[in-house]
């Protein structure tokens, strides 16, 4: 088992995310934001040229952890386009991307964009959608718009596959919230280091050292699992779907922390816009409510695996 990308996946990662400052790094959102009619034609042909759109993460192992490395500087710099659901789209289905939703009030950040979409439930149901006009600007939406669904599978023929898709798209997500978490704890190390407080850096502090270090321990966590979850996706386990409902509730939580310590550290100016903490927070809210928040997550894992716990590094291993 590797759980790290290759130098390939890698190097590719960093290639993106260079396009992407070139193209104009934070001001991509800033001006998504302000036209959001723009997002796809200030993001889709930076990645275009890349070749992004010709990946396909399920026909081999190089191109799925290329995906991953791409959607991870995706959301450094919180790019406001659904890189991971455009990469998820389905084969056999004309559509640009894929969104994973819930049955009851499904949402996903798809304001602006034309399509056509497709999305699947958490028990592998596949619809056609069409996005209702936003009902709030993208200020406080984050660009999350509720949808309709029209239902594309009649029976139950090929369920083993679409769940494959739903696990896809959950651990591609969570490589872009990873993106997001590096950034935010980039952001607050430089703050530390350049902030002043009774004449000396703030990262002088142990109190800060103590917070930064806690912070971190959950950065890297969610890095550990994102590189399991993504190993178990190549090796097409049958617990794939599990490894990948315990990396969404692992980042979820993980972000919890990794933003709350970044906004005290950053003090009151952390929740302005003049901060690009402030914007990578608020768009990192979609990656991790939808589908499903922190509670949701937990109740669908707890479900599925009931007493037998996760198989993983130490399965079958005794404690007692």
């Amino acid at each position: 088992m590797n759980i790290d990308l290759s130098d390939e996946a890698l190097e590719y990662g960093r290639t993106a995310q260079a396009a992407l400052e070139a193209a104009g790094g934070d001001k991509l959102l800033e001006d998504a934001e302000l036209e959001p009619a723009r997002r796809a034609s200030l993001v889709s042909p930076v990645l275009a040229e890349l070749g992004a759109w010709e990946l396909d993460p399920r026909g081999s192992a190089d191109e799925l952890e290329a995906a991953a490395a791409l959607c991870r500087s995706a959301g450094w710099w919180a790019a406001p386009y659904p890189v991971a659901e455009r990469l998820c789209r389905p084969a056999d289905l004309p559509v640009d991307g894929q969104v994973v939703v819930t049955g009851t009030a499904p949402a996903a950040p798809l304001a602006g964009l034309a399509g056509p979409w497709s999305a699947v439930t958490l028990d592998g149901r596949r619809f056609r959608v069409t996005p209702r006009g936003p009902a709030r600007p993208p200020r406080t939406s984050a660009f999350v718009t509720g949808l309709d669904l029209t239902p594309v599978d009649a029976d139950a023929d090929g369920a083993a596959e679409r769940l494959a898709d739903v696990t896809l798209g959950l651990v591609l997500g969570c490589w872009t919230l990873l993106g997001m978490l590096d950034r935010a704890m980039a952001l607050t190390r430089a703050h530390v280091l350049e902030r002043q407080q009774f004449g000396q850096p703030l990262a002088r502090f142990q109190g800060v050292q103590f917070q930064l270090t806690d912070a971190e321990v959950e950065r890297a966590g969610v890095a550990e699992l994102a590189g399991y979850a993504l190993w178990s996706v190549q090796a097409r386990r049958p617990e794939a779907f599990d490894d990948a409902l315990a990396l969404r509730l692992g980042a979820v939580e993980a972000a919890e922390t990794v933003f709350r310590i970044c906004h005290q550290l950053h003090g009151a100016m952390g929740f302005c816009d003049e901060t690009t903490l402030s914007w990578v927070s608020r768009y990192s809210l979609p990656l991790r409510r939808l589908p499903l928040g922190r509670a949701g997550t937990e109740d669908v894992l707890t479900r599925r695996l009931g007493r037998r716990g996760l198989d993983g590094l130490f399965a079958g291993e005794s404690f007692e």
